[in-house]
């Protein structure tokens, strides 16, 4: 929706809490020359918050920097939503393939004005490629990123404890970047996935093959999770979120310490998959 900014009115929300996400279950083409497509892991441990702080010109205090106000103001512009001055903070780093970005937009937007239909877009129009955080569920779908569109519904996924954390420097996504391994083989069994063996089994393949393509050559994921007794791992296909894939209540109490030692940074543990 274009045409001047309206102004926000009285029920319109002054702060908004995005959750991230953490990597990908799978990411990949449909076919050696389909569309990109990624099912996103859901992580409510990692999240921005945009705090409207008053009127006036657009001025964004961040904590990290994450958005460039030419950014912010192409996303409020094309909501027709109002300028101002905002705080955006955010729990994962930029780059990390945690969603920071996406999340920041979606944020950002709904502290301005609130949620609108054209929400996936705008964020598409800003970024060249976006992830499905604007969705209520947004594990529940497979994602074409490069047109901020779902490709189908999927059924809910196990659920399942994930230990992990960031390992490396960070990586900006390249709208124009299409170097990810066929998966076209990996979405059904993913699309009926029952247990969380199943699901660790096709979220390790899609990272295996990213890693193959992609590097880092030295990447330690895998070895850790054999070594942990996890039932897989599974990492960002562009950022650097790696995690190990646990049943529940089978995290051992080593595992924070050994993903330290082996250089991983902010480690965290989290729930993902079920409903609710």
């Amino acid at each position: 929706m274009n045409g001047a900014p309206r102004v926000p009115h009285a029920e319109c929300r002054r702060t908004a809490t995005v959750a991230g996400h953490f990597g990908e279950w799978v990411q990949g083409r449909l076919g050696p020359a389909g569309p990109l497509v990624l099912v996103t892991v859901a992580c409510r441990a990692l999240s921005v918050r945009a705090l409207r702080e008053g009127d006036g010109p657009l001025r964004l205090r961040q904590d990290p920097d994450i958005l460039t106000e030419g950014r912010a103001w192409q996303l409020l512009s094309r909501l027709g939503m109002p300028p101002g001055r905002f705080a955006l903070a955010a729990s994962m780093p930029p780059g990390g393939g945690a969603g920071a970005s996406t999340a920041a937009l979606v944020a950002l937007a709904r502290a301005a004005g609130g949620d609108c239909p054209e929400l996936a877009a705008a964020c598409l129009a800003v970024e060249g490629a976006s992830d499905p955080l604007m969705l209520p569920q947004p594990d529940a779908v497979l994602w074409e990123p490069r047109a901020a569109r779902i490709r189908g519904a999927l059924a809910p996924l196990p659920r399942v404890e994930i230990v992990g954390g960031f390992l490396g420097p960070g990586e900006a996504t390249d709208p124009g970047d299409r170097a990810f391994p066929d998966i076209a083989d990996l979405v059904p069994g993913l699309q009926r996935a029952g247990t969380p063996a199943a699901l660790a089994r096709i979220a390790s393949e899609s990272a295996r093959r990213c890693t193959a393509l992609r590097g880092p050559a030295d990447d330690p994921t895998e070895r850790l999770a054999r070594d942990l007794g996890a039932l897989g791992y599974l990492r960002a296909h562009t950022g650097s979120a790696r995690g190990l894939i646990f049943a529940p209540g089978t995290v051992p109490e080593r595992a924070e310490a050994a993903l330290h030692g082996a250089g991983f940074a902010r480690v965290l543990r989290f729930a993902s998959g079920g409903r609710g």
